[in-house]
């Protein structure tokens, strides 16, 4: 029954290559463009150009600590559509955040801390 549920889809997503970047970036912040291509099985100039479009729609935010590059998801954004623009991506992002043992993987907090000038915690990055 697995194998026939995976097959009946092939071809097309419910999802967009933007949301599957988004998620993968929400599980880990500092994930490198590399491992989100693979997570979202797009290539690497995808993801690139992916991220550049919501770091300027305001959808990431883009820090730089030493050589790396990490994102903080603003989960306040809403969706795009005017079918669900009252909708924030947050809510999105939790509930395919959550995991299927029952554990809840870390939803992407609201940018308060940022917005109050304070720097993001980047221990142990």
């Amino acid at each position: 029954m697995d194998a026939e549920r995976r097959g009946a889809g092939e071809g097309w997503t419910f999802f967009t290559n933007h949301a599957y970047v988004l998620l993968c970036v929400a599980r880990e912040p500092d994930v490198r463009i590399r491992t989100v291509a693979q997570c979202a099985g797009i290539t690497e100039r995808a993801v690139q150009r992916i991220v550049s479009e919501l770091v300027e729609a305001g959808y990431l935010i883009k820090h730089r600590l030493g050589r790396r590059n990490f994102y903080e998801v603003q989960p306040h954004m809403p969706l795009r559509r005017p079918l669900d623009s009252e909708h924030e991506i947050g809510e999105s992002l939790r509930v395919l955040l959550d995991r299927a043992d029952g554990e809840r993987a870390q939803p992407p907090q609201a940018a308060d801390d940022h917005e109050h000038g304070t720097e993001p915690d980047v221990q142990g990055r």
